[in-house]
């Protein structure tokens, strides 16, 4: 048996998938650009604009709650949390990083909703633009494991 880890070849259907996504203020243009992306590849892989229910947060510490509403009180196959946390002069990153981390796996696996983490923490301004639209495209991977995973519900 191979096995080939690419998730880009993976033949996703987002046709009937209803998906949120809770997106923070913080950063509000980068996570703009990061949003446009995952709805983007989300109409690309058929899922409705109709589908996709959009509800925005303060930060990105707050996503967890949200993207925990989501789960458990509407009829969503999966929420993708999105936000862009950049080092400071402390180690608050570190702290919103892990901590929204584990939170978003804990709602995941406490509802069997699929919660994708789309929250970015970086070092630099230089390393968020290149995560959104630059050298890599966040925004079509978080698209793609939000639909994987809803795939894997149906």
């Amino acid at each position: 048996m191979s096995f080939d880890s690419g998730l880009f070849d993976l033949p996703l259907k987002g046709e009937g998938l209803r998906i949120g996504i809770v997106a923070a203020a913080y950063n509000r243009d980068r996570v703009d650009t990061l949003t446009r992306l995952v709805v983007s590849s989300l109409e690309e892989m058929g899922v409705l604009e109709t589908d996709i229910r959009f509800e925005r947060v303060p930060g990105s510490m707050e996503i967890p709650y949200a993207a925990s509403q989501l789960a458990k009180n509407t009829d969503c196959h999966a929420v993708i949390g999105l936000g862009i946390v950049i080092a400071g002069d402390t180690s608050h990153h570190d702290v919103i990083g892990y901590s929204t981390a584990i939170s978003l796996q804990n709602i995941a696996t406490s509802t069997g909703i699929p919660i994708v983490n789309g929250i970015l923490v970086v070092n630099t301004e230089q390393q968020a633009d290149d995560r959104i639209g630059g050298k890599v495209d966040r925004g079509a991977e978080f698209a793609r494991a939000a639909v994987a995973l809803a795939n894997l519900k149906i």
